[in-house]
């Protein structure tokens, strides 16, 4: 709601924020639950010169094998008091928590199910945003799967494909959200402010950081079936909130401020149509700039997911970290990724109000950092062997860099066709869905029963492969102005959006903008 300290755009950056990290909290709560949802690996055995089994045994990890019973001891003792080791929590965890004998392929198979059927509700997602409006398609996207979040205590204890299916289906209703609201950033946001508004969208990265850590906590006191009741709980009261304070458009919006209205108006116009178009699917398809998005995307999503989603089980079981630190460590690098996407947004929307760089090299440099960038820290990380710190190091960077994809790929969907923005992110959803569920299958595979440096660091190699090449291809190919297609001509044959005439309609109570301009330049 318009007042004397937020505009409109402030209260529906900050809701929309909110609600990706609703999306994200439920999301990916599973993927530090799951730590505690199942058994932990059997301890490697200690053995002596003569080839005895030497107490005490060891939490197995490649990255912290003692070279001596006496440092076996100390590693137990520094185990338990530092990093909270597999044994210990399974003894002090809540009572009733129950544990699932689970393998790696079981588990990846959990992760990814989520991703299963997220690719086919994409485009639905943006068709439906623009026939029924976002507030109701983004609002229960998010409501619908933090509900399903109640069941899956019981769904794990009933059988293990029925936890696949609750998994399946948030996944399949949470596909709606992203596409959906590019439609609402379309007709709220103006073009040189679009870097920082989309950057709420980066709202995961915060429910991420938060939910890692607290989850953590949460397990620790309450058990890991609290995770989901308190998950599907937020989500509920964050529906409530969305429904009295978001509207689709300017226009329908009863509380916003006469002047912030027309200054919102007057930056859309030419671009965004007030009333309904045809599709124009084969242009779509067919355009070049809508397909550098996509594999901009691939790649970024390809690094982001595997860091977000694999981050718990790596330091879980390579540098034998417990359940509290891995949840610390494991949310930090997505709470310097969202500080790094509205650091890196700032930059990119002063260098297109002030004219010093274009529209597509502010989204190229963008896709630079986020792609490239976040290639030569993934690198980083897949060499960094046991030492921890420079695992930290790295793989916050690398989070960090994925956060300038507000100014680049994410944005510039919005650029070349504002109209259909929600379509084209929704087609673009449906392709680069595919990294979410195959990434856990590709780490399951090279990781079962082999949970070693070596075969992390040609998890990471992948990743940086995907992340370099997809990053060159947009750099060199990538494009961001408007595009033809934008304003397609209707059936009587006529290429326009009918917007002047909207304006007209509307602007017949009021003097004219121009004689508001004094009260715009406080809007703006």
């Amino acid at each position: 709601m318009a007042s004397a300290w937020l505009t409109s755009r402030q209260v529906l950056w900050i809701m929309v924020f909110i609600g990706f990290a609703v999306n994200y909290m439920v999301r990916i709560n599973m993927n530090i639950a799951l730590v505690a949802m199942v058994e932990p690996p059997r301890p490697m055995e200690v053995m002596d010169d003569n080839g005895t089994r030497v107490q005490p045994a060891v939490t197995g990890t490649q990255c912290i094998v003692p070279d001596s019973v006496a440092d076996a001891v100390q590693h137990a003792a520094l185990s338990s008091n530092d990093t909270d080791d597999l044994e210990e929590e399974t003894a002090a965890r809540p009572e009733g928590s129950e544990r699932f004998r689970w393998n790696a392929h079981e588990q990846g198979m959990v992760l990814g199910a989520f991703f299963w059927l997220y690719w086919s509700t994409q485009v639905p997602g943006g068709v439906l945003a623009q026939r029924y409006g976002t507030k109701i398609v983004f609002g229960l996207g998010n409501l619908v799967p933090a509900l399903l979040a109640f069941a899956i205590p019981a769904a794990s204890r009933f059988h293990y494909g029925a936890l696949l299916a609750i998994r399946l289906a948030q996944g399949c209703i949470s596909g709606l959200t992203w596409p959906a609201m590019h439609d609402m950033t379309a007709k709220w946001i103006p073009p040189n402010e679009r870097s920082r508004f989309v950057t709420a969208y980066l709202g995961g990265s915060v429910g991420a950081s938060v939910t890692y850590p607290v989850c953590g906590l949460i397990i620790d006191a309450m058990g890991w079936e609290a995770v989901f009741y308190i998950s599907g709980a937020l989500g509920v009261l964050w529906w409530l909130a969305w429904v009295v304070l978001v509207f689709d458009s300017p226009d329908e919006h009863p509380r916003i401020a006469s002047t912030e209205r027309l200054y919102i108006q007057k930056a859309l116009a030419g671009n965004v149509a007030k009333k309904q178009l045809p599709t124009p699917w084969r242009a779509i398809l067919m355009s070049l700039p809508v397909w550098m998005n996509i594999v901009a995307q691939w790649g970024g999503l390809w690094g982001l997911l595997t860091l977000m989603t694999q981050a718990p089980s790596y330091f879980r079981y390579v540098h034998g970290w417990g359940i509290r630190m891995t949840g610390l460590l494991s949310g930090l690098p997505q709470l310097c990724r969202m500080l790094f996407a509205v650091v890196f947004s700032t930059i990119g929307d002063y260098l297109l109000k002030s004219g010093r760089m274009s529209r597509t090299n502010v989204r190229k440099m963008a896709t630079a950092m986020c792609n490239i960038g976040q290639a030569v820290f993934v690198l980083g990380l897949a060499f960094s062997g046991c030492d921890k710190y420079a695992a930290i190091l790295f793989l916050t960077a690398a989070t960090a860099a994925n956060g300038a994809v507000s100014t680049g790929a994410l944005a510039s969907m919005v650029d070349i066709s504002p109209n259909f923005a929600s379509i084209v992110l929704g087609i673009n959803g449906v392709v680069t869905v595919l990294p979410g569920f195959i990434s856990p299958i590709v780490v399951g595979a090279l990781t079962y029963q082999n949970q070693s440096v070596e075969q992390w660091r040609i998890v990471f190699c992948i990743t940086a492969a995907m992340l370099l090449v997809t990053g060159v291809a947009y750099v060199l190919f990538g494009r961001s102005e408007v595009q033809p297609w934008n304003e397609p001509a209707d059936r009587e044959g006529h290429s326009g959006n009918g917007l002047d005439d909207g304006l007209a309609e509307e602007d017949k109570s009021i003097v004219t903008v121009t004689s508001k301009c004094s009260e715009l330049k406080s809007v703006c």
